[in-house]
């Protein structure tokens, strides 16, 4: 199978890579990624002490028992493929990969 590819103006062929994956054992939770992603692909979400996902409160007042905050892939589908997630992680926690067609 071959990838999506784009011709820019320049004549220059850009083949996208679009989010696969966040690896939580490396996140720190720091939100960095969120606030660039300019189409609304990631939400940060708490973990408790069993693992399990918990919503995180938007307005800081935190009284949810969170083990550690990570950031997750809430709508993949809505990624353009620009990977300024993975550019700005300071843990470089994410997976990106071309589109089949």
């Amino acid at each position: 199978m071959s990838s999506f590819t784009i011709t820019l103006p320049s004549g220059a062929s850009w083949t996208p890579t679009f989010v696969q994956s966040i690896n939580e054992e490396k996140c720190i939770g720091c939100g960095r990624c969120f606030r660039v992603c300019p189409r609304g692909v990631l939400e940060l979400v708490g973990l408790n002490d069993e693992g399990e996902r918990m919503a995180v409160d938007p307005d800081g007042d935190e009284e949810e028992e969170y083990e550690k905050k990570v950031m997750t892939i809430a709508h993949q589908e809505l990624c353009i493929g620009c990977t300024a997630c993975s550019k700005i992680c300071p843990k470089k926690c994410y997976t990106h990969a071309a589109a089949a067609v």
